[in-house]
């Protein structure tokens, strides 16, 4: 197996892995603060990244409003709902939801990225990612308690709101080094989470701090957030975009395969049919996306660089 083959693989295991470690850490951690310890922590971690490559920062009040604006979208809005509404839902279901990032960012760019419109392959992605999602929440409405469906909701806004941050950064963001752009993103995100988590769930001193929720809350911010930020970034360099995109479509099965090992979750019909309909709406988005790249040779590297974060992941 080649180094591309093993680094795919890695970042399959990663991300499929970290539903399960939020679930962990969440038995003892509130979710707010879980969120924004983390990456508090991998804020660090990134800032020494920058500063060891010798990055240099953004220098226009233009590119720090970008990534102000983006950070709390894709930081403290997205991650907030997902921690949030993972301590209400399974592992697996909070993965499944997630897939929808792409098909909310097709309709976003549709509006935004004049290269990016609407086709009819497109058009049935997101046709068929809505009714995985109705699907869902029908399974949701019938057997889960209400705290439950609100979990699903939340993770479902905090979907939209990424897909939102990642179109506005390929409009005007992909001048920026995608260390720099992450660092920045994570450190104006965090704040507000531990603010809002010291305000409603108190301090973090007085929590719980098993050796559970240290491992996970270590795994996530480093392993999670920080070792496969800089794993992709290898990877979309030396393989195929589209090949890069596939990742999206084995995260959620491995998170809930591991949901089912680690934490006895269950898998109604309704929850894996909707899967279903979602990883399908994605595959025509990769399909799409691949003839686009195949029939545009300029296509630019530093917009290849970004389109993971239409996939991002817990």
């Amino acid at each position: 197996m080649n180094r591309k083959a093993v680094v795919w693989v890695a970042l399959c295991l990663i991300w499929g892995s970290t539903w399960l470690f939020i679930k962990l850490g969440l038995e003892d951690l509130p979710p707010i603060s879980f969120a924004g310890i983390r990456f508090l922590i991998a804020t660090i971690v990134l800032l020494l990244v920058v500063r060891v490559r010798g990055l240099a920062l953004p220098n226009t009040r233009k590119d720090w409003l970008l990534i102000l604006s983006t950070g709390i979208l894709s930081f403290t809005l997205n991650y907030g709902l997902l921690f949030w509404g993972e301590a209400r839902t399974t592992s697996g279901l909070a993965a499944i939801l997630q897939t929808i990032i792409p098909v909310f960012g097709l309709v976003i760019a549709h509006y935004h990225l004049p290269n990016e419109r609407m086709t009819w392959a497109k058009v049935s992605g997101v046709l068929l990612g809505i009714a995985g999602i109705v699907i869902i929440f029908s399974h949701s409405l019938s057997g889960e308690s209400s705290e439950g469906f609100a979990g699903s909701v939340a993770i479902v806004i905090g979907a939209f709101c990424v897909a939102y941050s990642n179109v506005f950064v390929k409009a005007r963001g992909t001048h920026l080094d995608p260390a720099v752009l992450a660092a920045g993103q994570m450190a104006c995100g965090f704040v507000p989470l531990l603010a809002a988590g010291w305000a409603f769930e108190g301090s973090p001193f007085s929590f719980h701090w098993t050796a559970r929720a240290v491992f996970s809350l270590g795994y996530l911010a480093l392993v999670g957030s920080c070792c496969a930020f800089l794993l992709f970034y290898w990877l979309v360099r030396h393989m195929d975009v589209t090949k890069t995109m596939l990742i999206s479509l084995v995260t959620p099965v491995l998170a809930v395969l591991l949901g089912l090992w680690w934490l006895d979750e269950q898998v109604t019909w309704r929850v894996g049919i909707g899967a279903l309909s979602i990883m399908a709406g994605i595959a025509l988005h990769i399909y799409s996306s691949k003839r686009m790249l195949h029939s545009n040779r300029f296509a630019t590297p530093p917009v290849a660089a970004v389109i993971e974060t239409d996939f991002e992941s817990g």
